[in-house]
């Protein structure tokens, strides 16, 4: 006891001295140590040849600039914008058949001719959806038109509309595109009132449809950028002479050549110190006040701390890159995905704060950083409470990646930091990458700490499990067994607050050791003798129990997880097996037989959910005894098996509360009715044709 307890004292010592390390790392006093508004105490010279970054990004933000305006002013940097172009196309051949609507049908008694729209009615849904005015005296000539006479109209202007719109039209140019078009329409033929309306409704449908060629421009700033020839600062030159007041340029240039002191002096080294000692204290004192096991297991402690070490190292690296926003790439979310999926929503709260105030400081005490991985953290701990399968870890990465976008957003209209706004994509791609990571090292974490994910527990739930497979088809009566008891004790786990995915796959593999010798257990006898009754109750007792060694053996050679072998090793507890004592006490004629030989050999039910299953299994293997169950006969049936199991002390061990058994009770009874629902009672002389839905002997068909 006492070594695990010191081990224990060393893993947190060492979990803490690796999260100082992280934020030490350039804390400590190296180059010169000065500020912004300092006297310079001594000339201070560039000891390298080095690119002064601040002049020469300066001079490549003005040379793209010009490059911006110049585009700006070039039509060659333009091109036909198809959108537009498609919308005017949309909006002709909207408006021309609202003008067919108002033309009379020239069968006025075919019902399928839409209603004809008076002018008042077309003119107003112009103007509407439009913004199109068109004389009256237009309209009117053009709804008297025929059919015939329509179409050749609207596919004139049509076309003349869509080839004035294939030209480019700038905003000056417009008005000599309208009248282009104007004179192309005097040259169609048209009579002069249709004339007329077409050139009204082109001349406001033809809009310009010019934009900058996006990508040409790129490559003109890029060019112009490149073009830049860098300023250098020369070994040798001064930078700051001695007396000079240190302005934010000298900074800059101090920067370049490596002079700048890299992190805090000391005291912010000391104050890290306490710092990270005062957190890591206060994740310990609410472990030990609500999360206990993982304090007291070294596995998890481990856990947690590789997980938080990673992450914060993960931040020291973005923060040292040259890029100063790669620190709002860092996947913070990690913490909260993968502490929540192998540990537990609480720990993964509390760990995600510790590591969000963490980060904050790594990035030079950037509150947005703290926000943004405190809120993204969060999130993720609650879209993961609940994982069906591997793919929501995904979906997972997308939700936070989208709360991380709203908020650098929030961030950056608050702060206003347009930094944030315009890189507020890489708060989408932190949560993707900590979700695609997360899926990658989930496996590795679980080999390694031996801790049984959800995620884990699903693929174990696979029907397709080499193991359920076998058990399907060389036990099929236990397979079937074992899928009603997980129904039954997935319900109860979850009435009572327990696992109910850990309920149901332990169901699924309690019974597998019956594999061995699946004949001598009574649900794989269909259609056989029972061997049981020629053999001695004894040796039929060892039989029957075997099948938790055989099980244990069987979960072993398939490397189940401990979680799951517990099911196989506690679901009978150290249970009586009752019939076959009875007969041995009856077959005995003096008193020589003794209860431990026909008793399983434990250990009792650790667990809520191992002691659920237990209940589940003898519920469910009692109840299929009954012949004609009534819901009065099952909720007796099923509240005498808990409480014959509580009085034997089978439940002792389980943490199961008064409360929590009456629930169980309940869900139990709730899933055996709905296995019991009834079923409609044909005549025995129906035929099987009758029952598949063909005609009854007087031609009505079956209902």
């Amino acid at each position: 006891m006492q070594a695990t307890a010191v081990s224990k004292w060393l893993l947190g010592g060492l979990i803490t001295a690796a999260i100082l390390a992280i934020l030490l790392i350039g804390a400590l006093p190296a180059g010169v140590q000065i500020e912004v508004g300092e006297v310079a105490k001594r000339d201070i010279v560039a000891p390298i040849t080095a690119i002064n970054s601040g002049e020469t990004e300066r001079l490549k933000e003005e040379a793209a600039r010009q490059a911006l305006r110049e585009a700006a002013d070039d039509p060659s940097f333009y091109q036909i914008n198809p959108a537009v172009v498609l919308g005017v196309e949309e909006d002709v051949t909207g408006v021309l058949n609202l003008l067919r609507q108002g033309i009379a049908p020239e069968d006025a008694g075919d019902a399928e001719q839409p209603e004809q729209l008076n002018i008042s009615e077309i003119d107003r849904r112009l103007i509407r959806d439009w913004q199109i005015e068109i004389p009256q005296r237009n309209l009117e000539a053009v709804v008297s038109l025929s059919l015939a006479e329509f179409d050749r109209f609207a596919q004139i202007t049509a076309e003349l509309v869509l080839a004035a719109m294939e030209e480019r039209i700038s905003e000056d140019g417009l008005r000599d595109a309208r009248d282009a078009f104007e004179e192309s329409v005097k040259r169609s033929g048209l009579r002069d009132d249709l004339e007329q309306a077409a050139v009204v409704l082109g001349r406001q449908l033809i809009r310009p449809n010019l934009v900058l060629d996006t990508e040409r421009v790129q490559e003109a700033v890029a060019q112009a950028e490149q073009a830049v020839q860098p300023v250098q600062i020369i070994q040798g030159e001064i930078i700051i002479r001695k007396g000079d007041v240190v302005r934010p340029e000298h900074i800059s240039l101090m920067r370049d050549v490596g002079l700048l002191k890299t992190g805090r002096d000391y005291g912010a080294a000391a104050g890290r110190t306490l710092l990270v000692l005062a957190v890591v204290a206060l994740m310990g004192v609410y472990l030990r006040q609500n999360r206990l096991q993982v304090l007291e297991n070294p596995a998890h402690m481990g856990l947690v701390g590789s997980v938080v070490v990673t992450v914060l190292l993960l931040g020291r690296l973005f923060s040292m890159l040259a890029w100063p926003e790669a620190v709002y790439l860092n996947p913070s979310a990690l913490v909260g995905l993968l502490l929540t999926l192998l540990l537990d929503p609480k720990v993964a709260t509390m760990a995600t704060v510790v590591t969000a105030v963490l980060l904050g400081v790594i990035s030079d005490f950037s509150w947005a950083v703290g926000i943004l991985a405190l809120v993204g953290g969060l999130t993720a701990v609650l879209s993961v409470s609940k994982v069906s399968q591997r793919g929501d870890l995904m979906r997972a990465g997308s939700i936070v990646g989208g709360v991380n976008v709203l908020l650098m957003v929030a961030l950056g209209l608050v702060g206003k930091d347009s930094g944030l706004l315009i890189h507020s994509y890489l708060g989408l791609l932190s949560g993707v990458l900590a979700s695609i990571v997360a899926i990658g090292v989930l496996p590795y974490l679980e080999s390694a700490f031996k801790i049984t994910s959800p995620i884990r527990l699903l693929e174990l739930s696979n029907p397709n499990h080499p193991l359920l497979r076998r058990l399907m088809l060389e036990a099929p009566g236990t397979y079937h067994h074992s899928i009603l008891v997980g129904n039954l004790a997935e319900a109860a786990a979850e009435a009572v607050g327990a696992d109910g995915l850990l309920a149901r796959v332990g169901s699924h593999y309690h019974d597998i050791g019956k594999l061995k010798r699946p004949y001598f257990f009574v649900e794989n006898q269909v259609g056989k003798d029972n061997p049981h009754d020629k053999m001695a109750p004894s040796l039929s007792t060892l039989i029957v129990t075997s099948h938790v060694k055989d099980g244990l053996e069987l979960a072993s050679e398939y490397k189940l997880p401990d979680v799951v072998t517990q099911f196989i090793a506690q679901h009978h507890g150290t249970d009586l097996v009752r019939f076959f004592y009875h007969r041995a006490t009856e077959a005995s004629e003096d008193s020589s037989v003794e209860e431990k030989d026909f008793r399983y050999p434990g250990p009792k039910p650790q667990g809520k959910e191992v002691a659920i299953v237990s209940l589940a299994d003898a519920v469910e293997a009692a109840v299929r005894s009954l012949t004609k169950p009534t819901p009065g006969k099952i909720e007796g049936l099923v509240r005498k098996i808990i409480k014959d199991r509580l009085n034997s002390g089978q439940l002792d061990e389980s943490d199961l509360t008064f409360q929590d058994m009456d629930r169980i009770a309940n869900a139990f009874v709730k899933v055996i009715m709905g296995m019991f629902h009834t079923r409609v009672e044909y005549p025995e002389k129906i035929t099987k044709e009758e029952i598949e839905g063909k005609k009854g002997k007087n031609g009505s068909p079956l209902q």
